[in-house]
């Protein structure tokens, strides 16, 4: 089969630049100069940082959004399986050939000069949102977001920084502190933030950056609480209380970024059925996604088998936190990582709640962790592991051993889309 058009220019995009990440705005407003400054034309921006949540934040945003009737653009990175994931114009995943025209259009108006993969296809995105209406456009920042090329946007609606703990320190510091102080450069002067669970560190240098931006904040524990009760999520804030459902998204993690959620959504004033959406409508793929259909599935035909894209520590601990709420099942978990997080902080937490982990390589992924490396962080963590050569065959090995195990592939995001791509 021919690959698409698409694909074709995004191969020509990776070889404009050395460095998949370089963390700086010049390029990218180069561009977008060029392009007749797109970002300027968006209809009103939620912009969304942060380490955790941010993904699950937006997609229940945009939930509450389109429950109010409304539509709303929304950029998100990376994709799983399709480049296309990343753009939605009013609700619906762009288009092959609106694809392929904004990403012709934007590797022209560069006309050679570097610029990284994810700032180029970050600038076609907004040229595709300026021209299409909406009611809002949600950007999540990709890394960091002070210099994130999606930085852009000079009066967002709102911001939103989501939980920040400790990630890509190789480009955003070696501490919590100046992580959330990257985070932070998403406020904007006179703008209103809502920002998610923090722990001190953190929330004091998002505070301070408040304060030389003078942005109002409405903080989480200060401003707006969340909290659940005899099966039902309690929302409240300066304003009153909501009783609504649990967020159809799995794990106790999410009840905090629903929280985020409804508090953006009642600073927006968009209505009771906005907020009985967000929780009821949202869909986020490879957060605790369970795979009930595809060949992967039927290679463990009486297992539970489920797909998590975190990768970090407080993603794992989050993970273990869920996986421990659930009904006791012997749990083992399938699992590829990057070489560049932190693998004994992930699997850590994991320790306590699975039997057994079995290592794979991430496919066609340059930076994946090897198996090997994967299997003795696992055993040094108190895992006992092993190897497989693909994820099929982990699953089949397990399934052979406990067919009704829970098994969980877990990770990255990278692996994540690869197991979507094979499961059809």
């Amino acid at each position: 089969m021919t690959a698409p058009t698409s694909d074709v220019i995004l191969d020509r995009m990776m070889a404009l630049h050395p460095k998949i990440i370089d963390l700086t705005l010049d390029r990218v407003w180069r561009l977008l100069q060029a392009l007749g400054n797109p970002q300027d034309a968006l209809p009103p921006m939620i912009h969304i940082a942060g380490t955790n949540g941010k993904g699950s934040t937006l997609a229940m945003i945009r939930a509450g959004i389109e429950g109010a009737g409304k539509t709303a653009h929304a950029y998100t990175s990376p994709h799983l399986a399709r480049f296309h994931e990343r753009i939605r114009l009013a609700g619906e995943l762009i288009t092959e050939p609106h694809l392929t025209e904004v990403l012709d259009e934007c590797y022209a108006a560069n006309g050679g000069e570097p610029i990284t993969y994810f700032e180029i296809t970050t600038c076609a995105a907004l040229l595709a949102m300026s021209r299409t209406p909406a009611d809002y456009t949600l950007l999540e920042v990709g890394l960091g977001g002070r210099l994130d090329a999606t930085n852009v946007v000079a009066n967002p609606a709102l911001t939103i920084i989501t939980p920040v703990s400790m990630d890509h320190e190789q480009y955003l510091g070696d501490t919590l502190a100046k992580i959330a102080i990257e985070k932070a450069g998403i406020l904007k002067r006179g703008v209103t933030c809502i920002v998610g669970p923090q722990d001190e560190e953190g929330m004091d240098a998002i505070e301070a950056a408040a304060q030389r931006t003078r942005s109002p904040l409405l903080a989480h524990g200060q401003h707006w609480h969340v909290t659940t009760e005899r099966g039902r999520l309690i929302y409240q804030d300066e304003t009153g209380l909501r009783d609504l459902p649990l967020p159809n998204l799995p794990g106790a993690h999410q009840y905090e970024n629903a929280g985020a959620a409804l508090a953006a959504l009642r600073h927006l004033d968009l209505g009771d059925a906005a907020l009985e959406a967000a929780v009821t409508q949202a869909h986020w793929p490879a957060r605790m996604q369970r795979l009930s259909t595809g060949p992967l599935a039927e290679a463990a035909p009486q297992a539970e088998l489920w797909l998590d894209g975190g990768h970090n520590p407080a993603a794992g601990r989050a993970l273990a936190a869920h996986l421990a709420s659930l009904p006791p099942r012997p749990t083992h978990l399938v699992c590829g990582m990057l070489n560049t997080k932190d693998i004994a902080g992930y699997l850590s937490p994991l320790a306590g709640v699975a039997q057994s982990l079995t290592a794979i390589s991430i496919p066609g992924e340059a930076n994946t962790l090897p198996a090997d490396a994967t299997a003795t962080a696992a055993a040094n963590a108190g895992l006992p592991s092993g190897t497989a050569p693909s994820a099929r065959a982990a699953i089949e090995n397990i399934a052979a051993k406990d067919p009704t195990a829970r098994i969980l592939i877990c990770g990255s995001l990278y692996l994540a889309g690869a197991i979507l791509r094979e499961n059809g």
